[in-house]
């Protein structure tokens, strides 16, 4: 007699394909959704003989959805142009955390909460390695990474000065040429140097350094801070002093703040002076020095190697965190748990963690989303073949259902 198990399995083992192809077109547009391709295996035989040649007669017993195979490789990564979605490029599972749960997933369509944390869209924190005044200790411990708009980036007081400029050889003794240079102090507040320079004749010029009296607490007349000449040989090359002009100090600053101390640069990085005397006007064509007051950090960006990077109100940058990624020996042994969301199991092995762009670890692009990997016409495909294997089963079943019938015939 027929077994009617054999086209029963067919039918569940095509319902269960029928059900993993409609769950990857159902996820068609689903962040990062890796397809999910079921594979088949026969099941047991009975043997009910052999052949002349020895060879064995056997039958089967039908089949069976052994394993689903998931397809890993990348999908498209489409711009969005927010700040906080994250695409990986390459291997690699963005690290988060749930309720004390580590899970895996990659999709990087994040937010951030009440409290500034990076977050996905169901809740879980995003971990990374923190910094530190802009330092990150990639060797640290992971924990949630923050994103505070409004967070104070410390000032910085100027420590170096630099003026390009030129001095006019021309000018009449005692002719005088004055410009200024704003610069911080240890609080952020800005004051206004003021470089005086009159010439003496015969290629040496004095200069004199002042601030406002007010600045250093004082009344009157602006406050020398610094003294001295600059002498230029007859090409007009600086030749005095030979080096820069270090230790000019601003003592006694009304707010409060530390002494100023700051160098004057006469070279720049390759030695070269950046303060001439030839005949022409006596102008300063540029002027930089490298303090800056106190800013908040009003947008961020996400660079490849995961580093979050702040931009603050004083035009300073500065790193704020960094994401991690983790890979695994076997990325099929992962379980899923919903929600784009894996966690490890004994298949998948353990997790490498490490900055992304390291290791075999992706890079990652910041303001992108990473698209579903699923093909839809090679899901189509797949769905006839498995809708012509549930309806080739359910014919045997009928089949065998009416051969039942004949043979119940025969003794009625």
């Amino acid at each position: 007699m027929p077994s009617f198990s054999i086209p029963v399995s067919g039918l569940l083992a095509s319902d269960e394909a029928l059900s993993t192809i409609s769950n990857n077109l159902a996820n068609m547009n689903t962040v990062a959704y890796k397809g999910i391709t079921p594979e088949f295996s026969d099941l047991l035989y009975q043997q009910i003989g052999s052949t002349g040649a020895g060879n064995p007669i056997e039958i089967g017993l039908g089949t069976q959805m052994s394993a689903t195979s998931t397809d890993f490789t990348q999908g498209n990564i489409q711009n969005t142009g927010v700040p906080t979605d994250v695409a990986i490029e390459g291997a690699g599972f963005f690290q988060v955390q749930k309720n004390g749960v580590t899970l895996y997933t990659r999709d990087g369509n994040f937010a951030r909460n009440a409290q500034g944390e990076l977050v996905t869209q169901d809740g879980a924190n995003v971990m990374g390695y923190s910094a530190t005044n802009g330092v990150i200790n990639n060797n640290g411990v992971l924990s949630p990474l923050s994103i505070d708009i409004g967070q104070i980036n410390p000032p910085q007081a100027t420590q170096n000065v630099q003026i390009d400029m030129n001095l006019d050889a021309s000018a009449a003794v005692n002719a005088t040429f004055s410009t200024n240079v704003q610069v911080f102090d240890s609080l952020g507040a800005s004051h206004l140097l003021t470089f005086t320079f009159t010439n003496q004749g015969g290629g040496t010029w004095n200069y004199d350094i002042t601030i406002p009296a007010a600045d250093v607490g004082q009344t009157g007349n602006p406050v020398s801070v610094g003294t001295g000449s600059l002498t230029f040989d007859g090409s007009g090359k600086l030749t005095s002093p030979a080096s820069n002009v270090t230790g000019i100090a601003v003592n006694g600053l009304a707010d409060g703040a530390n002494t100023l101390v700051f160098n004057w640069n006469l070279y720049d990085s390759n030695n070269n002076p950046v303060v001439s005397q030839v005949a022409g006007a006596s102008e300063a064509s540029s002027s930089t020095q490298d303090g800056f007051p106190s800013g908040t950090l009003s947008s961020f960006s996400i660079a490849s190697d995961g580093t979050i990077v702040g931009s603050f109100t004083n035009g300073q940058t500065q790193a704020i965190g960094q994401i991690a990624l983790a890979t695994f020996p076997n990325a099929e042994g992962l379980l899923r748990t919903g929600s784009n969301n894996y966690m490890a199991s004994l298949a998948s092995g353990l997790p490498a963690v490490g900055v992304p762009g390291s290791g075999g670890r992706g890079t990652l692009s910041g303001g992108g989303l990473e698209g579903s990997n699923v093909d839809i016409a090679s899901q189509f495909a797949q769905l006839i073949l498995a809708q012509t294997g549930y309806e080739a089963n359910a014919k045997a079943f009928t089949t065998f259902n009416n051969v039942v019938h004949v043979a119940l015939n025969l003794v009625s």
